[in-house]
């Protein structure tokens, strides 16, 4: 089985910083949060982030709506929400489908 573990902020860098040596460790952190940093702003500006061949990040608005207190069961008004929203592109969806195992039905 393979580690399954999510790839975090600093695990990015340490890849980056392995495969880069001639840059430190400092450049690539500093390379990465601006990066994530630029790619933010243009998502927080309203605009469409598009990187070939790994996907796009756009905004999506999810309307208001009418949802229910849990515990009380009363109607709540939820307000109006603008949320990231990232569709993979091609060339990422086939290599995670060639790589991921499936999920065992009978695990699920």
């Amino acid at each position: 089985m393979t580690d399954m573990s999510p790839m975090t902020r600093s695990d990015l860098v340490a890849k980056l910083a392995e495969r880069f040596s001639q840059l430190t460790q400092r450049d690539t952190e500093f390379a990465v949060k601006t990066m994530l940093d630029a790619m933010t702003d243009a998502l927080a500006k309203g605009h469409r982030i598009e990187i070939r061949g790994f996907g796009s990040f756009s905004i999506n608005r999810r309307p208001p709506r009418v949802g229910r207190n849990p515990r009380s069961g009363a109607q709540v008004t939820i307000p109006e929400k603008l949320v990231p929203h990232f569709k993979p592109g091609k060339d990422l969806r086939e290599a995670v489908d060639e790589t991921v195992p499936p999920q065992d039905a009978e695990a699920a």
